[in-house]
């Protein structure tokens, strides 16, 4: 599926607040530190480069930008940091990486209403699942049925409505696009 960036912007911008849910870029196999440790590849550093690029052309920099504590997920932030400057907000959360839907659902209710763009950067399969929990029935089927395959390294599923993060429950809010890395070429 390639995704048109400007469209995907302007649908985006339909809306008051807008959350861009990530999954890490991509990553080494293994790590002597475990998992948690795991570092960005070559590759993984030009895919959060890239991403962050396209998102700022959009006009979607962060207000607040929530990331998990695993190595992989900080250094994908740090590298889109570079990109949109000081404007977001970050926190790091390790219960992104270990406690599952839960820690999103988590950092939705907690978040100020004078955030109108969040990103959180998560993992696999949870990322996924958060998306698809939040998606009503009236966004696109494709989009629906591309999250529940999963996303791959560095991908975005970008989910909008105009009530407050805090207010989002499941299934009513609208997954207006998914791109990645290779869309922001």
């Amino acid at each position: 599926m390639s995704a048109n960036l400007s469209k995907i912007s302007k649908r985006a911008h339909g809306y008051e607040y807008r959350l861009i849910l990530m999954r890490h870029a991509k990553t080494e196999a293994e790590n002597q530190g475990g998992d948690i440790e795991r570092q960005l590849t070559d590759k993984g550093r030009k895919q959060a480069k890239r991403v962050a690029k396209a998102l700022k052309s959009m006009d979607l920099n962060p207000d607040s930008l929530v990331c998990s504590g695993a190595q992989r997920a900080r250094q994908t932030a740090d590298r889109m940091l570079k990109v949109f400057g000081d404007k977001p907000e970050v926190t790091y959360r390790k219960a992104l990486y270990d406690q599952g839907l839960q820690a999103y659902i988590d950092v939705l209710g907690s978040c100020d209403a004078k955030v109108h763009t969040l990103m959180v950067i998560g993992h696999e399969p949870t990322v996924s699942s958060a998306a698809h929990w939040l998606s009503g029935s009236d966004s696109k089927r494709s989009y629906v049925d591309a999250i529940e395959l999963g996303l791959s390294p560095a991908s975005v599923a970008l989910i909008a409505s105009d009530d407050p993060f805090s207010d989002w429950d499941t299934g009513k809010q609208f997954l207006i696009g998914l791109f990645t890395p290779k869309d922001c070429e």
